[in-house]
């Protein structure tokens, strides 16, 4: 028998099975072909200490140490790239930068810019369309497929089994395991990690846990040409103050999204076109860019709870089976930290001293917390 059965392969599935697999006998199963092709495979994370919940940030900065120096042998290439983040605001938005600012006080890396300031810093914004803005010198993109291909590789180093292509399609508790059934076969292990994304709620349900309320919101993407004579490598990224949209650079050309969180089941997410007209408007609006041509689109999904905190702790309901789910569109850059506190409940050893450093509480992300599905 196996000591603990990962249900799916994306982000949070993968690190901590790979956390898990250093002392315990781990299974990871993934319903698709691949690892990651859903959400993980579809972020264009960055890593921002001031971005998400107060739990998120938490758990952001103490995932740093790991970004900034991962275990020997875990990538080839270093898994941060620095680049500085700007939430700008509209007239009419200036009370959220002022919320914000409010907010993240304690934050060293952020500083309020004005309207010149932000002229010079993003160039290609529209003269008189932002009033001011805040700046993040803190912010880094991640190398998504570098750090979940790490997480497998340690993985299997460990000796952990994946089983890729295999859905499930039963989970029942049997005396003092649970048995997980698959197309191709059973396996039985004392303590089942529910880390199927999109999928969550539903895999709850077939055990007979609680369900915690988690709504999959589709976001699309699209990446198109940068206006001519633009150095694309000098630019932020750049949000909105109400996440209406953001733009990224990206490989010499620009990713746009409308920052859109619209409710589907889950699946293999498509973009709509709706939301690629309504990008493309957005960003018209906010630069001097005139979209002719979209090179690429894609959509994923971002799941979440009503208090858009991750869910992580066992069941209430069920024994051992254990919730590692709803990051919504912050699970990358919280994935080293969130994994090592969700191995250390699962091994029932204590948690980690560097994430408790960080003012990290365990009860705001608890399947049971008061106002999860408010």
């Amino acid at each position: 028998m196996l000591d603990v059965i990962v249900i799916g392969a994306g982000i949070a599935g993968a690190s901590v099975a790979a956390e898990l697999s250093d002392v315990a006998r781990v299974l990871l199963l993934e319903q698709e072909q691949v690892p990651g092709y859903h959400t993980t495979g579809r972020s264009a994370a960055i890593y921002s200490p001031i971005y998400g919940p107060q739990p998120i940030r938490a758990l952001t900065r103490a995932s740093f140490a790991f970004f900034q120096a991962p275990p020997e042998g875990f990538c080839e290439h270093p898994l941060l790239r620095p680049i500085e983040s700007v939430f700008v605001a509209r007239a009419d938005q200036i009370d959220r930068i002022d919320a914000m600012e409010a907010e993240l006080s304690d934050a060293p890396s952020i500083r309020r810019m004005t309207r010149d300031a932000l002229a010079q810093k993003v160039p290609i914004l529209r003269a008189g369309y932002a009033e001011c803005a805040i700046q993040d010198n803190g912010s880094s993109e991640i190398d998504v497929a570098g750090l979940h291909q790490g997480y497998l590789r340690r993985f299997k180093a460990n000796g952990g089994m994946l089983m890729t292509r295999s859905p499930v399609t039963g989970l029942a508790r049997e005396s003092d395991c649970w048995r997980v059934s698959t197309p191709q076969n059973d396996y039985r292990a004392a303590i089942v990690v529910n880390a199927s994304g999109a999928w969550a709620d539903e895999l709850g349900t077939m055990a007979g846990a609680e369900r915690i309320g988690l709504v999959p919101k589709r976001r699309t993407a699209i990446m198109i040409d940068a206006p001519d004579g633009i150095n694309v490598g000098a630019l932020p990224v750049i949000i909105d103050a109400d996440e209406e949209f953001y733009l990224k650079p990206d490989a010499g050309k620009l990713l746009i999204s409308p920052a859109n969180e619209d409710p589907e089941p889950p699946c293999d997410v498509q973009p709509d076109e709706m939301d690629i007209a309504i990008c493309i408007d957005r960003i018209e609006r906010a630069f001097d860019i005139s979209v002719r041509r979209i090179d690429s689109k894609w959509a994923g999904l971002r799941s979440f709870v009503a208090d858009k905190s991750p869910v992580a702790g066992f069941s209430k309901q069920v024994e051992g089976f254990y919730w590692l789910a709803g990051q919504g569109g912050y699970g990358i850059q919280s994935a080293p930290a969130l994994a090592r506190f969700a191995a250390a409940e699962i091994l029932a050893q204590p948690i980690p001293a560097h994430i408790l450093e960080e003012r990290f509480n365990p009860d705001t992300v608890r399947p049971d917390r008061t106002g999860l599905q408010t």
